[in-house]
C-alpha cells in the first residue's frame, strides 16, 4: 500500500482497539468484543431515552443542558423520560433520543461518520448520531470530545429495545479517503469489484461500470429467472405487533411484510411513504484494503429515498482471500409525495469506496458472526428464514 494510503484511510480493527486502549474511545460499561467490527464500531444505547416532541440540532447548546430539566412540562423539547435498562417500547412514528454508552476523546487529525446498522436500516428505523454544538447529524468533527446521543424514529414498527444493544456504527477517517473514478477502474481491472448476478458470477466489463464520483447500480425486478414467479421484493404491512431486537430469528415474515412477486412488464410502482426492501441488479466486493458506503441519491433519481444503512466493511462480499464472488446490496427503500414507478434494470443508487489506513486483521465473515455476507433478498435477521 502507497504511503498516501497509510496517511489517509479509514481505521481499521486493529486501529479502533488502539484507539479504545488510548482513551480516544471510553464507554460507561466495558466495550465489548462484539462491537469491534473490520472498520467500524458498534455504539450501544445507554440507560435512558427521551420521547421528544420534536427532532433537533444542537448548534447552540450542549445537549445535556436540553435533557436535564426538573420539570419536562416546561420543556419544549422532552416529553418524558424512558429506563432502558429492562427494556422499554418505541412506538412508530415517535421521535427518541437515547445517551449512547460509548463518548469519544478524538485526536485533532481523526474524524468521524456514523450510519445505522444493516438490520437497523431493514427495520425501517430511521436513526441518525447527533453531537454537542454541531450543525449536522451522524459527521462528527476532528478533534471531538464530548457525549454521544442517538435519535430514534421507528417507522414502520414500534419496537423493543434495550441498554447495550446496538442500533448505528461509527467509522474513524484520517485524511482524503475516497477513490477515485479512474482509481475504482484500474481496482476493478486488476481485482473485480462489481459481478453479474448470474450462476456464472460474471465480472462487468469496464465498458459497463457507471462511474461518477461512485459506482452507480441497478435495481432488480426480476429476481433468479428459472423461478416460475419469485418474490421480488417486500412491503412493510401498516399494522404489526411489536418488533423486540433481542429475539433473532423469532418472527414470521408474513406477520410484518407484504411479499411483492415479479410483474411480466418488470416494473413495481411505489406507493408514497410506503417502505419496500428490494436488491441490487448486481453483486457488490469490497477487498481487505477498502471499505465501501452508500450515499444518498435522492435529487439524482427522484422522490424516494434507496437507502438507510449504508457501510460496507472490508470483505463484504470478497472474504479474506477474494473466495466470494460478491454479494446482492438490499434496499431500503421510501417514496415521498408522490407515487414512483420504477422498472428492472434502473440506475438506483450509488456505491463510494474508501481506502483504508491499513488492511484490517478482521475482515467482514462468519468468523465475526456477520450475518449478510451471502445475502440474496433478505430481511433482517429478526424473522425465520
Amino acid at each position: 500500500m502507497t504511503t498516501r494510503a497509510r496517511q489517509s484511510g479509514i481505521l481499521p480493527y486493529q486501529q479502533i482497539r488502539q484507539l479504545m486502549a488510548r482513551g480516544a474511545i471510553t464507554a460507561a460499561l466495558p466495550i465489548e468484543d462484539r462491537q469491534v467490527q473490520p472498520a467500524s464500531l458498534d455504539l450501544r444505547l445507554g440507560a435512558k431515552a427521551y420521547r421528544l416532541l420534536a427532532s433537533f440540532l444542537p448548534e447552540q447548546t450542549e445537549i445535556t443542558s436540553r435533557l436535564n430539566v426538573l420539570d419536562f412540562y416546561q420543556s419544549d423539547l422532552v416529553m418524558y423520560e424512558m429506563d432502558l435498562t429492562e427494556g422499554a417500547i418505541l412506538e412508530k412514528g415517535h421521535v427518541y433520543l437515547v445517551p449512547l454508552l460509548e463518548r469519544l476523546n478524538l485526536p485533532p487529525t481523526l474524524r468521524a461518520r456514523a450510519n445505522p446498522k444493516s438490520t437497523t436500516g431493514r427495520l425501517d428505523i430511521f436513526t441518525r448520531v447527533v453531537t454537542d454544538l454541531n450543525t449536522g447529524y451522524d459527521e462528527i468533527r476532528a478533534g471531538y470530545r464530548g457525549p454521544l446521543y442517538l435519535e430514534v424514529v421507528p417507522r414502520s414498527f414500534t419496537i423493543k429495545v434495550k441498554t447495550g444493544q446496538s442500533l448505528n456504527q461509527i467509522r474513524f477517517v484520517q485524511g482524503r479517503v475516497t477513490m477515485s473514478d479512474a482509481q475504482l477502474l484500474q481496482q476493478h481491472r486488476a481485482d473485480p469489484l462489481v459481478y453479474h448476478n448470474l450462476a456464472s458470477a460474471t465480472p462487468l466489463g469496464p465498458r459497463e461500470l457507471r462511474l461518477d464520483r461512485g459506482l452507480f447500480l441497478r435495481i432488480d425486478l426480476k429476481g433468479v429467472e428459472r423461478d416460475d414467479q419469485p418474490i421480488i421484493g417486500y412491503r412493510a404491512k401498516k399494522n404489526s405487533h411489536v418488533i423486540d431486537l433481542s429475539k433473532v430469528g423469532h418472527y414470521r415474515a408474513v406477520d410484518f411484510w407484504e411479499p411483492i412477486k415479479r410483474r411480466k412488464e418488470g416494473s413495481l410502482l411505489l406507493e408514497p411513504e410506503e417502505f419496500y426492501i428490494l436488491a441490487s441488479k448486481e453483486r457488490v466486493r469490497v477487498p481487505p484494503g477498502y471499505a465501501a458506503e452508500m450515499v444518498a441519491y435522492e435529487a439524482a433519481c427522484g422522490e424516494l429515498r434507496t437507502h438507510y444503512a449504508g457501510f460496507f466493511d472490508p470483505g463484504f462480499g470478497y472474504g479474506g482471500k477474494g473466495e466470494v464472488l460478491g454479494t446482492q446490496v438490499v434496499l431500503e427503500v421510501r417514496p415521498h409525495d408522490v407515487p414512483f414507478l420504477i422498472h428492472d434494470g434502473q440506475t438506483f443508487f450509488k456505491v463510494v469506496y474508501d481506502r483504508m489506513l491499513n488492511a484490517p486483521s478482521h475482515v467482514y465473515g462468519m468468523a465475526l458472526g456477520s450475518s449478510y455476507q451471502r445475502q440474496t433478498l433478505t430481511l433482517s435477521k429478526h424473522f425465520k428464514v
